[in-house]
């Protein structure tokens, strides 16, 4: 075995029906049900126009600055599939630009994260294919390898296993482990209801907001009663 220059098999994939009900719910509300950790940091971005993200995440692990096995990972590519590029953070060097980008979505790809650096971000900012990466520059990549896809990957300091749902809208990455990516839905799922709640009652004046002062007291904060 070629250790760090390999393709593993693929894992089994969630239900595409689970996948596409995650379109429909925001990735605040996701990182709330997993008490907030399971997030990408805001150093990955999205560079598309508009468009949600969700899908299940295909991982590939590349030397920086080395495209070889994203363009094998992008004829791996099965429809609702998410490239997950661990190329290192590093942006001396574009992992994809507009070619990989069609070819991936022509393969039925549902978007691309790069932990790294992409180009042609004008067009790719006038699309609505998501495309989230860590910066932009002209300079193209090598295509030399080595590098592994279905592997475990860290991108934007959040490990993504091969399988795991992908959800990306403007206020960044959600990760959700497969193992448990129904319950989470429908914990956010919750979680929505009570904000349309709260929302409606904003609206009619009614929201209970004494919880405020509880938690102050309970803290001891001083001019309380001004």
């Amino acid at each position: 075995m070629n250790y760090g220059f390999r393709i593993l098999p693929s894992p089994s994939r969630p239900d595409l029906a689970l996948v596409e009900k995650f379109q429909h719910i925001s990735t605040p509300l996701i990182s709330d049900s997993m008490n907030r950790l399971s997030g990408v940091d805001a150093s990955i971005r999205s560079y598309h126009q508009a468009g949600k993200l969700a899908g299940t995440a295909l991982t590939v692990k590349t030397r920086p600055g080395d495209n070889l096995m994203v363009h094998k990972a992008i004829d791996l590519t099965k429809p609702g599939d998410v490239l997950i590029v661990d190329a290192g953070g590093e942006l001396s060097h574009a992992i994809i630009g507009e070619i990989m980008m069609r070819l991936a979505e022509k393969n039925g790809a549902a978007g691309i994260v790069i932990d790294g650096a992409i180009r042609d971000a004008g067009i790719i900012s006038k699309g609505n294919f998501p495309v989230y990466a860590k910066g932009v520059t002209h300079r193209g990549p090598y295509k030399d390898g080595p590098g592994e896809i279905n592997v475990p990957v860290s991108i934007g300091g959040m490990l993504i296993n091969p399988g795991d749902i992908i959800v990306g809208d403007e206020d960044g990455l959600a990760v959700v482990p497969a193992g448990i990516a129904e319950e989470v839905y429908y914990l956010a799922k919750e979680r929505q209801s009570d904000e349309t709640r709260m929302l409606q009652e904003i609206e009619d004046g009614t929201l209970d907001r004494r919880w405020v002062d509880e938690v102050l007291k309970e803290r001891d904060c001083g001019g309380l009663g001004n």
